[in-house]
This record gives structure tokens, sequence and C-alpha cells, in this order.
């Protein structure tokens, strides 16, 4: 069973690799009807109730929740990464929903024939671990949205040409107070409108850096505390390393290679893109707080003396090799050649 899942229905494709397949469409969300449309084609098919059913449906905004409901009703599902599904390379072809599902079938056919790399299948986490996730990447959210209010704010201002490094704080309160009677009512209140929503989602980051912090500290996640204890790395950096680690990271190179020619394509991306960016930014961050760290000596030997471009590059390649010797310190504990760790953290920890 290969599913199709829109926003309203969903497309389901049935069949048993010998008779044409069985098309349904159901309600988005409908389990019972999944079930029964399971139960028809067994029945169609003339195989018994014990039948094992394998099935299978595009990572998407439905998440985990239908795989582990499937997988309680004894069926055996596969999330499939929607990127690394094969298509025609046809200038124009056809697609529909229906289209999609039978190609899901067909490929997940192959898949339990043999054909185990045709495509990439998610790791499916916990609802404990999903949860775990939360927190982070609704910083990640605010962060987004912080950057957007404050330069709302700030390109209202520039009409008037005026002018302000920082939206918020005392400076901030003291230069809008002299200079807010310079602007017509109705620009004057959606600054103010805006400012508000600034203000409410810094409160709610700050609330979410706190316990954030306090998870570190406590000791309740202790590779946290562990990789936080490395000059250069904070609570939130160590946070989302922690928590999203496990996934691809999509910094390893994509060569092509036909015929005479050979190059490179530069960086995967396929991974974790919050790690990814987060290492290479940790990168950067390494060389300024691990100066005679073995990495930073690696990088200025290598890129030091070239230009910017690559310089970029080259901290690709560093982000990559300092994944591989961060995982090292936590998994055995083998600290970083020539790494500093913060004084603070140390002390506790002796304490």
């Amino acid at each position: 069973m290969a599913l199709e899942l829109g926003e309203k229905s969903w497309k389901l494709s049935l069949g048993d690799c010998q008779r044409a397949p069985s098309r349904y469409t159901v309600a988005a969300g409908n389990t019972t009807a999944v079930l029964a449309a399971v139960a028809n084609a067994r029945s169609r098919c003339h195989l018994g109730a014990d039948t094992t059913v394998y099935s299978c449906y595009e990572a998407g905004r439905d998440g985990f929740w239908l795989h582990r409901c499937l997988e309680e009703q004894g069926v055996v599902n596969l999330v499939v990464d929607s990127a690394s599904i094969e298509v025609n390379r046809r200038a124009r072809r056809a697609k529909t929903d229906r289209l999609d599902s039978d190609k899901l079938l067909s490929m997940l056919i192959r898949y339990h024939t043999g054909e185990r790399r045709m495509w990439a299948v998610a790791r499916i986490p916990t609802p404990e671990q999903e949860d775990d996730r939360r927190l982070h990447r609704e910083l990640e959210r605010l962060r987004h949205e912080r950057t957007a209010h404050t330069n709302r704010v700030r390109f209202l201002l520039v009409l008037h040409n005026l002018r302000v490094k920082y939206v918020g704080g005392r400076l901030w309160t003291y230069w809008w107070a002299r200079q807010r009677e310079l602007l017509l009512p109705g620009q004057r209140a959606e600054i103010e409108r805006e400012y508000e929503r600034l203000a409410l989602v810094r409160k709610q980051m700050r609330l979410l850096e706190a316990q954030q912090n306090h998870q570190v500290r406590s000791g309740a996640h202790p590779g946290m505390t562990l990789l936080s204890q490395i000059a250069g790395i904070g609570a939130g950096s160590a946070s989302t390393l922690i928590r999203e680690l496990a996934g691809c990271l999509g910094l390893a190179p994509t060569p092509y290679a036909s015929g005479t020619s050979e190059v490179e394509l530069g960086i995967s991306k396929a991974g974790n893109r919050r790690c990814r960016w987060l290492l290479v930014e940790l990168a950067w961050s390494w060389l300024r707080y691990q100066p005679h760290s073995a990495l930073t000596h690696w990088f200025n030997h290598r890129f030091a003396g070239a230009g910017k471009r690559l310089r970029r590059i080259g901290i690709v390649a560093l982000a990559r090799r300092l994944a591989i010797a961060l995982w090292r310190y936590l998994e055995h504990g083998e600290i970083p050649d020539g790494a500093r760790l913060k004084r603070r953290e140390v002390n506790i920890a002796v304490a």
C-alpha cells in the first residue's frame, strides 16, 4: 500500500504484484477508512486476514503519527524522503496524486524485492525525542521572527530618514520618545504595534533560553553539559547538536563524473540543515575561541592565506572535521587536540 497524503484527501494504491492496483480516496486523517481499504484489497486479492501489509508514504507535514498508527495495526510501514524518489527526466511529464501513489507503490515493491538503495528511508524518532526537539526549533523560528520585526521597524523609520542601529532597550525608548512626534499618526501607530510584537517575541525567547540553559546546567542531558564545557560552544549550540546530530549532515561533496568530465558540484546539503548551518557557524567560532587547537592550525595552514572564496570553502571542510571531533568527544571523551575547556565548567566538574 502506498499513501499520497494531501491536505483534504489521501490517495491510496494497493496491490499484490500480480493484479492491477486498487485505488481509493479517503478523507485526510481517516485511518478507519484506510484500514477498510486494506481489508477490501485483501478480499480482492484472496488473501487472509493475517497477511502482512507493507506500506509507505513520503515524509512531510503529517510527520510520524500515521507511521505509529499503522505499526500498531501490524502494518510494516516506511517513511520515505521525498527528495530521494526517482522521477522521469522528460521535460514534460504528467503529475497527479494518483500517479504519485502508483509510483510509490511500484517503488515499494522494488524495495521489498531487494533494491534497498533506491530511496532514503527516514529514521523514526520516539514521541519523546520529537517532543525534545520542540524547544530549540521554536527558538529558531522566534529568531527569524525577531529579525523580521526589527527590519520592519527600521524600514518604516528610513521612510523619514530616521536611522537607528538597535531597536529595543533603554536607548531605543529614550530615542523614540523624542522622535515619535515627527511622524504622522498612522505610521507612528504602526511602528508601535510592530514594536509590541517584537517585545513579545523577545520575552518568549528569554523564557526559552532560560529553560535551555537550565537543562544544560542541571545535567539532565549529560551530552549537552559535556559539549558546553568546550570554549566556543554555548548552551544553544550544544542543545541543537545533541538533539539533531543523529541526522546526516549533508556536508559531503557531490561528485559528477561522466565520460571524461569530472567536476565537483559542491556539498550535497542532503541532511539535517539545522546541524549543517550550526556546524558552519561553530567552525568560524572555533577559529576565534580555539586559536591553539590542531583544527585551527590546520585551517590556517591550508586557507588562511587564501582569498575569501577559498576560506568559505575551507570552513565547510573544517565543519566536517569539527563534527567528527565533537562526536569522538561525546562518545569516547577525547578532547579535541589543543582545545581549551571553559574554566567555570571545569571547576564545577571538579567540585
